[in-house]
């Protein structure tokens, strides 16, 4: 139910003409919002209580202060040109789905922190289209955001996008002190998906840091096919550097943006890159961006939405601000952005005011980001197989202070926000390939693995078991893997906590208990096979390898001033990671099971391994389950000698499996992790799925 609050009706013609007429004064974070289009969504579809529903497009120019303590964090902040009130510009694209009259809305903004520019919060919550300009009823799926009333945002974050196909970016700031530009070795990792000769040197639709001449001349590039074999130099004269200039192909926006854009460097190696392999070019390059400001430009405009400030802020109406509750949700490495703002303690705005009552970072796993340090790369990231040594899954891991054990510092990812008084909910959430592919057992244990962590009252854990990164379609395939993708869907479970995230900030009713697996019950175990007691399933080969991060030697200057000298880093020793145990079924424990996976036909994994034809086998594919069927029937079951019960054997019929099944969500219904509207949505959807496994030995 969307909560009555009455505000004046506000058409989509009237928001314009009013914001462009009240007197807003400017603030010192976000200056002014430049709307650019206003259309409807959804061909105008109503959406119960909150009406209809348009979406509002535009830019947001942003001025922070170098001196202000909240901003003291950001790297190379010092060595950028300032206004003349001693401040730094820059500016960022941002797209809102709101009511048409905003009076109807819940009074909550829900941010989707974009992954790569991409929009991903109507796939994971309203199961609706995927794409970049979200305007059909397609679009809208389900509905469920605009149902409940939430203005949903995305704004620009990441200075190391390249325009094109919707991306919403950020002209983030030129660190460049007036004795000349800065330099410094950047090291980009390629691992092709196929067999090529050319590719980017960075994940395509991505710029790179400007080589020097000396760069250009010096390059290094090297080879090798798994994470921990000996990097392999390929002489200078077999390969070539292209470099780009993008801001040549598209229109400047603002004075800053030719300087701020990135240029395209691609790698040409005329004998050939291999599928699956590592190479790796390091170069030295010049004039960083200064990347951090994208956390800051996230606080800074949730404050201005809150607080109804920046002339033209389109979230207000005739009697001040709408905005009255702000959640955060980020995936995979937004999902790693949203636990750097909290690490560096921008839930804290300039004026010492909490940002948001509420974040979910989603499947991020143990890890942060290259998100606040000199030369920084924000779509880098860490799995198993590769990117292995990036600083991303790096102390602190746990939201609780710790002291790390390799190191003796104390630290944690909440430390500054309980300093300043501005904590806010998390709901951390993971799936099971968190725990095998980003260290996911981290953050809710010692970094060395021996003990629980004891996170604080504001904190929630939720371990998806039995899903893998992003749920895989059905039916499944196996693409780089040797077994069948994951398609255990844990999309119900963000409705539902969302729900239960909102009632906790309004009313103050704690959300559901924290569910995963645990050192002190014996569910949170070694991962190997003999610790984790997954069976022998023919046909099926168990991991022996799994991401386990290690404390990385970057230089003399990484840990005060986060700047890297050393390219590649050196290994000085290990962390721990831990996995959940299993049933006899290979299904894990301790962890909140979807539906399907409580009530399966298949063991659902957390892990898939790599084939012999995808490159590096047996290496772990990146953030990949596995999706491994049951025996149809008896007969099957003696005769593969597979040691898991049969679907017959299990239940029977269909209907006595779905009588089962929907058992099953009548109890997470119960227990809060599950919203009644989504039972009968789950039901439909596995008999569709299992059917033709019952038919298939029906009488």
């Amino acid at each position: 139910m969307i909560p009555h609050r009455p505000r004046h009706i506000v058409t989509c013609v009237s928001w314009l003409i009013l914001s462009s007429f009240i007197a807003i004064p400017a603030s010192a974070e976000v200056v002014r919002f430049e709307l650019e289009r206003v259309e409807a969504f959804a061909g105008g579809e109503s959406f119960g209580e909150a009406g209809p529903y348009q979406r509002v497009i535009g830019r947001v120019f942003y001025e922070i202060d170098p001196s202000l303590r909240q901003n003291g964090v950001l790297v190379d902040l010092e060595h950028c040109r300032t206004n003349e009130r001693g401040r730094v510009e820059f500016t960022g694209e941002f797209d809102i789905l709101a009511p048409v009259d905003l009076g109807r809305s819940n009074g909550a903004v829900f941010y989707d922190v974009n992954n790569r520019g991409n929009k991903l919060a109507l796939r994971m919550f309203n199961e609706g289209g995927g794409g970049n300009n979200p305007l059909t009823r397609e679009d809208a799926g389900n509905g469920f955001l605009m149902r409940q009333g939430y203005i949903v945002v995305w704004s620009g974050w990441d200075g190391e996008l390249l325009p094109g196909n919707g991306r919403l970016r950020l002209t983030a700031p030129v660190a460049r002190p007036e004795g000349g530009p800065i330099t410094g070795l950047v090291r980009c990792e390629i691992v092709p998906t196929q067999d090529v000769t050319r590719c980017d040197v960075n994940w395509a639709n991505h710029g790179s840091y400007r080589p020097t001449q000396d760069g250009l001349e010096n390059a290094t590039l090297t080879h090798r096919e798994r994470p921990g074999d000996p990097r392999v130099t390929i002489p200078r004269n077999e390969w070539t550097l292209h470099v780009t200039d993008q801001s040549l192909s598209y229109p400047a926006r603002s004075s800053d943006d030719r300087a701020s854009q990135l240029p395209r460097v691609e790698l040409e190696l005329p004998a050939g890159m291999k599928q699956g392999h590592i190479y790796e070019v390091i170069y030295e390059a010049e004039d960083p961006l200064v990347m951090g400001v994208g956390l800051a430009g996230l606080r800074d405009l949730i404050a201005a939405f809150r607080n109804g400030s920046g002339e033209d802020n389109p979230l207000l109406v005739d009697d001040g601000p709408v905005v009255t509750h702000a959640y955060g949700f980020g995936v995979s490495q937004s999902g790693r952005f949203l636990r750097e703002f909290l690490y560096w303690g921008f839930n804290e705005d300039e004026a010492g005011r909490e940002v948001f009552d509420g974040l979910i970072p989603h499947v991020a796993g143990g890890g942060l980001g290259s998100f606040n340090h000199r030369f920084a790369q924000p779509t880098r990231h860490v799995t198993q197989h590769d990117h292995h040594d990036y600083p991303a899954d790096r102390f602190p891991f746990s939201y609780e202070t710790q002291c790390n054990p390799l190191t003796g510092r104390v630290d944690g990812i909440l430390r500054r926000a309980e300093e300043s008084g501005t904590a806010p909910i998390v709901m951390h959430t993971q799936s099971s390939a968190e725990y095998w592919t980003r260290s996911g057992s981290l953050p809710h244990t010692d970094p060395l693995g021996r003990c629980d962590a004891n996170p604080p009252p504001n904190v929630r854990f939720f371990s998806f078991g039995g899903t893998q990164h992003g749920p895989s379609g059905f039916p499944p395939t196996r693409g780089d893997g040797q077994n069948l993708a994951n398609p255990g869907d844990y999309r119900p479970f963000l409705r539902a906590l969302l729900t239960a995230m909102d009632r906790w900030a309004r009313d103050g009713i704690p959300a559901p208990p924290s569910v995963m697996p645990r050192i002190a019950d014996g569910t949170l175990v070694d991962w190997r096979q003999d610790g984790t007691g997954f069976p022998d399933i023919p046909g099926v080969t168990y991991p022996e390898v799994i991401q386990q991060p290690s404390l990385w030697d970057f230089g003399p200057r990484w840990e005060a001033d986060r700047i890297i000298d050393r390219q590649p880093p050196g290994k000085c020793a290990d962390y721990r990671v831990l996995a959940a145990r299993c049933d006899p079924d290979g299904n894990v424990l301790g962890c909140l099971l979807p539906p399907e996976v409580a009530v399966p036909v298949a063991t659902y994994t957390g892990w898939n391994l790599r084939r012999d034809e995808a490159g590096a086998a047996n290496e772990l594919v990146s953030l990949r389950g596995s999706y491994i069927p049951f025996p149809a029937t008896r007969e099957q079951r003696e005769a593969s000698d597979d040691p898991r019960a049969s679907v017959e054997e299990r239940y029977g019929d269909l209907e006595t499996y779905l009588t089962r099944l929907e058992a099953e969500c009548r109890s997470l219904v119960d227990d809060g992790y599950l919203l009644e509207e989504d039972v009968d949505r789950i039901v439909a959807r596995e008999r569709e799925r299992v059917a033709p496994v019952f038919e298939s030995f029906a009488p």
